[in-house]
């Protein structure tokens, strides 16, 4: 059999594995490449995202049992019930409203994984311009190199 170091010497299985083994590599370094990127930004889209929890926990289970006691606490300093009412609400929409402009500006600072994306495209480019080999005419033996005949006589 022939000396697998050689390029010029190595069978067509050969070449289709090393070639196969390669694209494999190359996915999974790929693949490496963007998950260290995109782990670098979880924690700021974490940030942000805590912070819409914490606003809608705010809204949703503070709101109607402060929203009485503050309303009927302002009530008691004389000022009319609606008013106080109205005065909490306020409030509370301030600070959802505060809430969301500190998520919103986490969010901003989440950057897209660029190396994985140039990377990607690097590749695509490259598969791009791979020509496919012709197929040889039915019933016609293609011509091979020396060496495919060669290892094809030994068998």
């Amino acid at each position: 059999m022939s000396d697998p170091g050689s390029g010029a010497e190595r069978s067509i299985g050969q070449l289709v594995a090393s070639a196969t083994a390669e694209m494999s590599a190359l996915v999974h370094d790929e693949i490496a490449l963007a998950k260290a990127e995109v782990r670098q930004d979880v924690k700021r889209g974490a940030t942000g995202a805590i912070a819409f929890v914490i606003a809608g926990v705010f809204l949703l289970f503070s709101l109607p049992v402060f929203s009485f006691a503050a309303a009927y606490g302002i009530h008691n300093l004389g000022l009319g019930l609606a008013w106080s009412f109205l005065i909490v609400g306020g409030a509370y929409v301030i600070l959802a409203a505060l809430l969301s402009v500190l998520a919103i500006a986490k969010f901003k600072k989440v950057k897209p994984p660029e190396k994985s994306i140039a990377s990607a495209k690097q590749t695509a480019a490259v598969l791009q311009n791979v020509k496919p080999h012709p197929r040889p005419e039915a019933g016609r033996r293609p011509e091979l190199p020396a060496a495919v005949e060669r290892e094809l006589s030994r068998r």
